[in-house]
């Protein structure tokens, strides 16, 4: 098993949480060099006028290890700003958030927005969020990374946005800068869902990108399918390169890989909302008792989970006739457990009852949950996630999910149908599948970039067809226990670099609304695809309760 980083002896690392290595690390680095200054906040900001008289605002820095630094004899003009990246908030047709980097303290940052590119006069300031790393280890240095934020509130739906970030020194709208300009579209509203039919669209996924040559390749074709928006699902830049949640090997963790990847990952997310959920290499105790304050201050996700102090990578959202959940696995996973019932199942009864909300929903068609352990995977690496199992799997048949999409595993694995652990309807390539009548299919996309992992039989993909009956894998028990058992739902396996796009066409009540799933390799070309289909107005009757008594299917 891999050992990461940051300094917590071995022996003590093995019986830790993350909470307690947390405690731990903050007791060996003391307070004065940890804490230099305060975060820097910005309250509510009017924005009124054109764009609808809504507001624009920067909501409460998360990070516990803040830093704000100093602007002292510092040039704006020559400091730029990198690693824009979209994020919706959690009503995609009125809210979007806007972060970036930059790599030293700057004055008064800024977001410029508007309809045209020569019409950016609604200004709003930005929120900083500071991380300061210390020297972990003798010989290394400290790292002080500076996140900026804006959330902007009531945007007017379907509607393109240009903007421009900035500070003091550094303004997007000068002709000097125009060309950093880049768009953004709101979702349609969803109040006119019976009056009018959503147009097609196309969303993106994968999970496990770190940063590569092979990353960057992914990244470039995935902007070529023009995506409503991406999912990644889990595992991001790696910079703790083992991803255990155990801090013994002192050398591994490097907070200058996030840069890097946000830079890398600035050409598709500047453009396309850019949606994490968190893996266990995103765990990381230094910044905060659950591994996530990191997180919080690079990405501004939606904050409509069950608690997002404590799991900020859960929430929800809404676009056009697909509901999207994000779950964090860390908090069922038996395989690496450091976070193991950090909600304690508050995140599995948020989860029922927002597929319960979802199905009862008329504007929505399909439901689509990421997260990164995987459910059902046959890989040498990490195979199957008993926890998920246990805790999720059967809330996933109960309102029969449409498509479940994980990472962990770095390849691409496609399963048939599943209900009950077993195959309920075989999908070979180029089939269509019902989740309603048929069950549920799962994805593991989790060759973004990293080193990939292997199979113990052969691939078998579109054009490459070696199909297996019967395979040999194993699934994580409860206190880590690798139970064997021989599963027969394997469809798809490719080794390579690799994501997928879903295309989903809305269509009229009384009609089925499809969903074309189909796996590309970082050169394009295809080696899986399957539609999902679903009657328009077909769902769960509300008046079923958690448990499942009363209510059911209404087809």
């Amino acid at each position: 098993m891999d050992i990461p980083h940051m300094g917590v002896p071995a022996e003590l690392a093995e019986r830790m949480s993350m909470a307690e290595q947390h405690e731990y690390l903050r007791a060996r680095f003391s307070r004065r060099r940890m804490l230099r200054a305060g975060a820097v906040t910005v309250g509510a900001v009017a924005v009124g006028g054109a764009l609808g008289g809504g507001t624009a605002f920067a909501a409460p820095a998360t990070p516990q290890l803040l830093t704000g630094g100093t602007t002292d004899g510092i040039d704006g003009a020559v400091v730029a700003p990198t690693g824009r990246h979209l994020q919706f908030g959690a009503e995609p047709d009125t809210q979007f958030r806007i972060s970036w980097q930059v790599p030293v303290p700057v004055k008064k940052p800024f977001l410029r927005f508007g309809k045209h590119p020569w019409d950016l006069g609604h200004k709003v300031q930005a929120e900083v969020r500071a991380l300061h790393t210390p020297a972990l280890i003798p010989g290394s240095q400290a790292v002080d990374q500076y996140y900026l934020h804006v959330a902007l509130e009531d945007l007017e739906p379907d509607t393109t946005y240009y903007y421009g970030v900035g500070h003091q020194g550094f303004d997007p709208a000068s002709q000097q800068q125009i060309s950093t300009l880049n768009t953004f579209r709101t979702a349609p509203s969803r109040d006119h869902r019976w009056g009018k039919v959503y147009e097609p669209f196309t969303f993106t996924a994968f999970g496990d990108q770190g940063v590569s040559k092979h990353a960057e390749g992914n990244d470039h074709v995935i902007l070529a399918q023009n995506p409503a928006f991406h999912l990644h699902a889990g595992d991001i830049c790696y910079a703790d390169p083992k991803g255990s949640g155990r801090d013994a090997d002192k050398d591994a963790y490097d907070a200058k890989t996030w840069d890097a990847f946000l830079a890398q990952t600035e050409t598709v997310a500047a453009k396309v909302p850019w949606m994490v959920s968190y893996g266990n290499h995103d765990m990381e105790a230094w910044y905060s008792p659950n591994g996530y304050g990191g997180d919080n201050a690079r990405f501004y996700l939606p904050d409509n989970g069950p608690d997002p102090r404590v799991v900020p990578g859960v929430y929800s959202f809404r676009y056009k006739n697909v509901g999207v959940i994000s779950l964090d696995a860390n908090d069922v996973s038996y395989e690496i457990p450091v976070n193991l019932g950090i909600s304690a199942g508050r995140q599995t009864t948020w989860l029922a009852r927002t597929l319960k909300d979802l199905r009862s929903d008329e504007t929505v068609d399909f439901i689509v949950v990421f997260f990164h352990h995987c459910a059902f995977s046959t890989t040498t690496a990490h195979a199957s996630e008993g926890g998920v199992r246990e805790a999720w799997v059967p809330l996933f048949e109960k309102y029969r999910v449409d498509l479940v999409i994980n990472g962990h595993n770095h390849v691409y694995e496609r399963t048939d149908a599943i209900l009950g652990n077993k195959v309920s309807k075989q999908v070979p390539s180029g089939a269509t599948v019902e989740p309603a009548k048929d069950g549920v299919v799962y994805v593991t996309a989790g060759a973004a970039g990293r080193s990939l992992y292997k199979f113990g039989v052969p691939d078998t993909y579109e054009g490459h067809e070696n199909r297996v009956d019967a395979v040999q894998s194993y699934y994580f028990a409860k206190g880590g226990a690798k139970v064997t058992e021989t599963v027969e739902w394997s469809r798809v396996r490719f080794t390579n670099y690799s994501f997928i796009k879903v295309d989903v066409t809305p269509a009229r009540l009384g009609h089925k609304s499809s969903m074309r799933v189909t796996a590309l390799s970082e050169t394009g070309a295809q080696i899986d695809d399957f539609t999902i289909l679903r009657a328009v107005g077909e769902g769960w009757d509300s008046g079923a309760d958690d448990d499942g008594e009363g209510g059911g299917w209404g087809w």
